[in-house]
């Protein structure tokens, strides 16, 4: 059976197909969803299957999520105000435009470097 390796002889950690990792361990987003997070535990064990085929090079990418034991992990820390204004101030960065200063209510693209208006007129902000 491919990428099963319970003793992890061929890949270094334990690895598993799909679907066939043992109960008591837990990618980071099933963590997430129990409302768990890793709590610096190291990575126990890994699925490894085929992701989609690139159309270009007609490869087919093994892709990879990493196990972490249930039983270690800790509860999500709670949103506390501080943290709230962290993230927003965070939020506000992404969304204001560095040339202009313009906040705008989406996020910027980081591919533009600046908001669209003046990556289309680089040289009306220059005059």
């Amino acid at each position: 059976m491919r990428f099963f390796d319970p003793e992890g002889e061929e890949y270094g950690i334990p690895t598993f197909p799909r679907k066939l990792a043992p109960e008591g361990l837990a990618t980071r987003r099933q963590l997430r969803s129990k409302g768990l997070r890793p709590n610096g535990q190291p990575v126990i064990a890994q699925i490894l299957w085929f992701g989609r085929r690139d159309p270009l090079t007609r490869v087919r990418p093994v892709r990879a999520a990493y196990l972490y034991r249930l039983d270690l992990a800790a509860p999500v820390r709670p949103m506390t105000p501080g943290r709230a204004r962290a993230v927003a101030a965070m939020m506000r960065a992404r969304r204001t435009c560095p040339d202009c200063l313009v906040t705008y209510p989406y996020v910027i693209p980081t591919s533009l470097g600046c908001c669209p208006a003046c990556a289309d007129h680089p040289a009306a902000l220059a005059a």
